[in-house]
């Protein structure tokens, strides 16, 4: 039965041993070292053949992780343009809101949200102090209450609820 590499390397540090052993025959010393050199080197191989196997079935992984993250991305966008289209026919067909056997769908309004229009006229009171960061919710309510905003408006669009 063929030695561990932590045998062969306790063996190796025995031979190190002996190596600094006055007393030690060095033909027997010799003799040692060689038959260690050969386990050891078979040893050796045998791990660079596995390193090399995991390394290449560890760039399979990686490209396939890559893939089946493009892919998703793929059908993420197809979802949305699935989405989209049927909550564009629902608009148009003026069905807005209906339900199935299996499902739920509504078109329905969503909440207002903040469109900046120039960011260099935002007045300091608007703005998150930090690197400059537009804050779109005093924005907004300020909006709401009906203070006269110049630099931003209010849009609202549209979503599909499918439950």
């Amino acid at each position: 039965m063929s030695a561990t590499l932590y045998d062969l390397t306790a063996e190796y540090m025995v031979l190190l041993d002996m190596a600094e052993d006055p007393d030690i025959d060095p033909q027997a010393f010799a003799d040692t070292l060689e038959a260690l050199g050969g386990e050891i080197e078979m040893k050796a191989d045998g791990y660079a053949r596995a390193m090399k196997q995991l390394e290449g079935i560890s760039a399979t992984v990686k490209y396939e992780y890559k893939r089946l993250e493009n892919r998703a991305k793929t059908i993420d966008k197809n979802i949305a343009r699935m989405k989209q289209a049927l909550q564009d026919s629902m608009i148009a067909t003026g069905k807005t809101k209906f339900k199935t056997d299996l499902f739920s769908f509504t078109v329905r309004e969503n909440p207002a949200s903040v469109v900046i229009d120039r960011e260099t006229s935002i007045p300091p009171e608007f703005l998150i102090p930090q690197d400059p960061k537009i804050d779109k919710k005093a924005i907004k309510a300020a909006i709401d209450r009906g203070d006269d905003i110049t630099f931003a408006h209010l849009e609202q669009g549209e979503s599909l609820i499918i439950r």
